[in-house]
């Protein structure tokens, strides 16, 4: 519990600029795409504190990002989310993401920015670790073709398949 105090107590510190801590400056920067380092990369982050990892979520670059998201730590996963120069596009990959924790796909549905998009409304409504009440709550703003494969989908909870199944009878398709 101490930990977690402590934890949020350096995310607040990462935010406001007052932390010490420093992280290479190239990292922070976004490089163009087919930069070879990225075995390095992965190494270099595994080696760095929490500390430095939250820091890193908070501004680091895209392919920094896409490391962070798959840290164990769930407190990092949560800072690339407000990380100001996130895209659409990571987002909807997280939302895609079958191996995210569903905390985190609960902060995205609470961005009303990022729920606008029609492409994080249809991956929150067919990941399975979406919350149910989440995911139903989707599911009646998708089109006519993703209610139809989502009524046929076996990879979604009975309630979602459910619940596009009417839809698609309603709706007369």
């Amino acid at each position: 519990m101490q930990d977690e105090q402590d934890l949020t107590a350096l995310a607040e510190d990462i935010r406001e600029g007052r932390d010490t801590i420093v992280v290479p400056p190239e990292l922070l920067e976004d490089r163009p795409p087919a930069t070879p380092t990225a075995m390095t990369l992965q190494a270099e982050i595994r080696a760095m504190r929490v500390g430095e990892r939250l820091k890193l979520a908070l501004k680091g670059n895209r392919d920094v990002r896409t490391l962070l998201m798959r840290d164990a730590n769930r407190l990092v996963q949560r800072f690339v989310l407000q990380n100001p120069r996130i895209s659409d596009e990571e987002i909807v990959a997280l939302a895609k993401n079958r191996n995210i924790d569903h905390e985190v796909l609960e902060d995205i549905c609470r961005k009303k920015e990022w729920v606008a998009n029609y492409q994080v409304r249809l991956s929150l409504a067919t990941n399975p670790k979406t919350p149910l009440t989440i995911a139903l709550r989707f599911v009646p703003t998708l089109l006519p073709r993703d209610l139809r494969a989502l009524a046929k989908s076996k990879n979604v909870p009975s309630a979602v398949c459910g619940m596009a199944k009417r839809l698609v009878i309603e709706r007369g398709g």
